[in-house]
């Protein structure tokens, strides 16, 4: 039943990163005067759209558009719902009503990395096999209107035998990073016994997640019972 279970997840995990496989190839980028390490789908399209100039934090920033090109295509539909034609008749019209101004705009993705790396707050995007000198890349993560990755292979984590021989338990909270393909790329300890964080974060490393378009930070809660 086990191994029949399995071969169900990761044929659920192959049909899903050949649907999704082009939607994790694009990654954000910051200039490293930005504070934040990880922004939300929805403040992405705010800043881009001009409808904000500042992440939730506080810090300024300033989008930077690339002219064309497979991360340009994937990031207006995966980000923005529009096509590059649609998006440019909107910046026209906030330059025409005085509400906005034509972000700047560059070649190729070596060119924004460069651009991103030496102006204060910028704010781009990328692919993912681009070389990132000078800049900070942001995690994405889901907002409440976007939904949240559903986890569809969970690994128990090792009690270690000592703690539960001597009934220590509880919960620890973790901080889990999800690549776009759903893996767990890194998990960080939030709160709890440390050594029980050790094992629950080895177990979430091998987690499987639904697909999203980008990197995703979720919290998780990983319970220990020593009377189970």
């Amino acid at each position: 039943m086990r191994n029949q279970r399995f071969t169900t997840l990761a044929a659920t995990f192959v049909m899903f990163v050949s649907v999704y496989g082009l939607a994790g190839d694009v990654r954000i980028i910051v200039n490293p005067s930005v504070k934040a390490d990880a922004i939300s789908a929805q403040e992405i399209k705010s800043v881009f759209l001009e409808q904000r100039n500042s992440l939730r934090d506080g810090t300024h920033v300033e989008p930077v558009l690339s002219q064309g090109g497979p991360a340009h295509a994937t990031f207006l539909k995966n980000y923005l719902g529009q096509n590059d034609d649609a998006l440019q008749n909107y910046y026209r019209s906030l330059v025409f009503t005085g509400k906005g101004s034509m972000p700047k705009v560059l070649h190729t993705d070596e060119e924004v990395v460069a651009y991103v790396a030496k102006t204060r707050g910028a704010i781009g995007y990328v692919g993912a096999t681009v070389t990132l000198d000078g800049v900070k890349t942001l995690a994405v993560y889901q907002s409440e209107n976007d939904g949240t990755r559903r986890l569809i292979a969970r690994v128990e984590p090792v009690y270690p035998v000592i703690l539960r021989a001597n009934h220590i338990g509880g919960t620890v909270r973790l901080k889990v990073t999800i690549a776009p393909n759903g893996t767990v790329e890194d998990a960080e300890l939030l709160g709890g016994n440390p050594i029980l964080g050790e094992a629950a974060m080895a177990a979430a490393k091998q987690w499987l997640y639904t697909p999203g378009r980008s990197r995703t930070i979720a919290e998780v809660s990983v319970p220990f019972d020593a009377n189970r």
